[in-house]
């Protein structure tokens, strides 16, 4: 089967081998495409693999051979299902590929806020330290975690990863999820959301992006939570209300936030949260771990080689 690859840069920027799925069809892959190149680089192709690549109806309608659409990521927001179910396209995602990478870096921005690293890295090498009267010096001051309340929003794979390390930490575990069933892991509370927002020192979303959690972090949000409350956000960009967001760390309402991702990537100059203070951005690369990647190919290949032998598997 002919298999073309739209979007392949950030899972495989070349430190991969494309082989896996390679052997299963001839394969071509794009770094990049624009949405003037979809339809003739997919015209020939039995199988597209995309990660962010918007396939809507109007592209699907103009690629009869099309039979699969495989989403190189778990979010599948881009891909209309139904135009693909019209058609009888299987439309299949991977999911589990990352939660230790979007964990460990959800805890390193907590870390990067807590300890100023980068900034204490930068004074030493501007020469403050050669300068310094004493033996050691703190640009700002340094938090401790232990003891603190980590509130979680989610407690998925990466949720659970997440607490994990928080309680390693010394951290008390607070979390809210929509679905009522209790966690097994003894160390973490569950809580309703308002109680979440008022008793967390931090608060980290892992929740999907619905309806519902759309702009979960508004002002009125904000408002409820610690004067020295840190936000984190590893999940989706639209899961904050960014202009009231920046406002809230303009007029300390809360002291910090971590963003792995805003609600358009790669954002405009003119995103409010660009020029925020106390606000550390991250350009969406928690999931992108060189073994995290190794394994999203593998299943990627996983995902289409049982759609080939009649049997697909993460069917959406």
């Amino acid at each position: 089967m002919n298999i073309v690859v739209l979007d392949g840069y950030p899972l495989n920027p070349g430190d991969l081998d494309w082989a896996p799925i390679e052997s299963l069809g001839s394969l071509t892959v794009y770094d990049r495409s624009t949405k003037f190149q979809i339809i003739e680089r997919s015209r020939s192709a039995k199988a597209i693999l995309v990660n962010k690549i918007v396939i809507n109806k109007e592209i699907i309608d103009q690629l009869p051979l099309l039979e699969y659409i495989g989403v190189m990521a778990t979010g599948y927001n881009n891909i209309d299902l139904e135009a693909a179910k019209e058609r009888g396209i299987t439309v299949t995602n991977v999911k589990a590929y990352g939660p230790a990478s979007v964990a460990q870096h959800t805890i390193g921005l907590l870390l990067a806020i807590a300890n100023h690293v980068e900034l204490h890295s930068q004074s030493v090498k501007r020469g403050d330290w050669e300068s310094c009267e004493d033996f050691c010096y703190t640009k700002t001051p340094l938090s401790e975690l232990d003891g603190k309340t980590m509130g979680l929003i989610g407690l998925g794979d990466i949720g659970t990863r997440v607490a994990d390390l928080a309680h390693a930490l010394g951290m008390k575990v607070v979390a809210y999820r929509k679905n009522p069933k209790k966690t097994d892991k003894k160390f973490i509370e569950m809580v309703t959301l308002e109680r979440l927002f008022e008793t967390s020192d931090v608060i980290s979303l892992h929740c999907p992006l619905t309806e519902e959690t759309h702009e979960i972090i508004n002002e009125q949000r904000l408002a409820s939570m610690k004067s020295n409350a840190i936000l984190l956000n590893t999940g989706r960009g639209p899961l904050i209300h960014e202009k009231a967001l920046a406002d809230a760390l303009r007029e300390g309402v809360i002291a910090a936030a971590g963003l792995d991702v805003l609600s358009e990537e790669p954002p405009k100059s003119d995103n409010p949260l660009l020029t925020a203070p106390n606000c550390i951005i991250t350009p969406h690369n928690a999931w992108a771990s060189f073994e995290a990647r190794q394994r999203l190919l593998s299943m990627v290949a996983g995902n289409l080689k049982a759609y080939s032998e009649g049997a697909p598997t993460n069917k959406l």
